[in-house]
């Protein structure tokens, strides 16, 4: 008969075993090494199946998010859309209204001019200097002088060309300057930059030209620099002291001047240019024919 109760090893027995096999082990741990490794090659497709349901499951819900932020965006843009197509049905109204006007005056047409989207590379790092460098040069037709604006109004003008680069000077530089006008009331003035990236000023202004603040600064053609019509800049404050014989007024560009990427290179309506100087042309002949008949004879 066997017995109920079987002695097993002793638990002294046991721990020095395991003492022993502990310090084998440290002795042994650099030549484990490529067993270890070779033992976690085996198991990593484990490893990557065990992670499997995580990730799945983390980019199902990435999934669904991505689609409800792409239907809010569809909507956004499709709410975009429908308001640029009802302005650009007012503005279509207006330019046809524009055109008649403008034959009834017997002026010049304002063709649709070419425009190139350039990039911006570089901002200025001088501290007296404001500027950024874009990524059209004179290979793409770039030229000195060239008018520059962004998605809300007037940036610059083209200074320096290079082969495949130009610099544009902005409004906002001391030396820089551009004649306007008020669309209020169709006043004409120059604004200056004055150094700072979100101010501009008008100089020599008298007293008692009514300019108010709020009023919309347009480019006004004169110069034959920037064409007519662009924004430039919202009238900020006018201040009229008795002792100075000009009013003190400031306004902010509309541009981004300070986070613009993209930008709009203008390039001036040949046609319109054409007819402006066959129009002189023929003005200048007519005046030295009537000269010729009034002369004694």
């Amino acid at each position: 008969m066997k017995p109920i109760f079987v002695r097993g090893i002793s638990i002294q027995f046991r721990l020095t075993l395991a003492v022993i096999l502990s310090v084998v082990l440290m002795l042994s741990n650099n030549k484990l090494e490529p067993y270890r490794q070779s033992l976690s090659t085996l198991l990593s497709p484990i490893q990557y199946l065990a992670n499997l349901p995580g990730v799945l499951l983390d980019r199902s819900a990435e999934a669904f998010a991505t689609r409800d932020m792409l239907s809010l965006q569809n909507k956004e843009l499709m709410r975009q859309q429908l308001m640029m197509s009802e302005r650009l049905q007012r503005f279509e109204h207006l330019r046809q209204e524009n055109d008649r006007l403008r034959a009834l005056l017997g002026s010049p047409l304002h063709m649709d001019s070419r425009k190139v989207v350039a990039e911006v590379m570089e901002v200025a790092s001088e501290p007296f200097r404001q500027y950024v460098v874009l990524n059209q040069g004179k290979s793409h037709g770039v030229f000195v002088g060239q008018p520059v604006v962004d998605a809300q109004g007037v940036v610059g003008q083209v200074t320096e060309v290079s082969e495949f680069t130009s610099r544009v000077l902005l409004v906002s530089d001391a030396t820089h300057g551009i004649p306007v006008r008020v669309t209020r009331n169709d006043v004409r003035a120059i604004a200056n930059g004055t150094g700072d990236i979100d101010e501009i000023e008008l100089r020599h202004v008298a007293k008692s030209t009514d300019i108010v603040a709020g009023d919309l600064l347009v480019t006004s053609g004169l110069g034959q620099r920037f064409p007519e019509g662009y924004p430039v800049a919202r009238v900020l404050s006018v201040k009229r002291d008795d002792g100075q014989n000009y009013a003190v007024i400031n306004a902010q560009p509309l541009a981004a001047l300070d986070r613009i990427r993209y930008v709009l290179l203008i390039w001036p309506d040949e046609e319109a240019t054409e007819d402006v100087a066959d129009n002189l042309i023929e003005t200048s002949v007519e005046e030295q024919n009537n000269q010729a008949s009034e002369e004694p004879q």
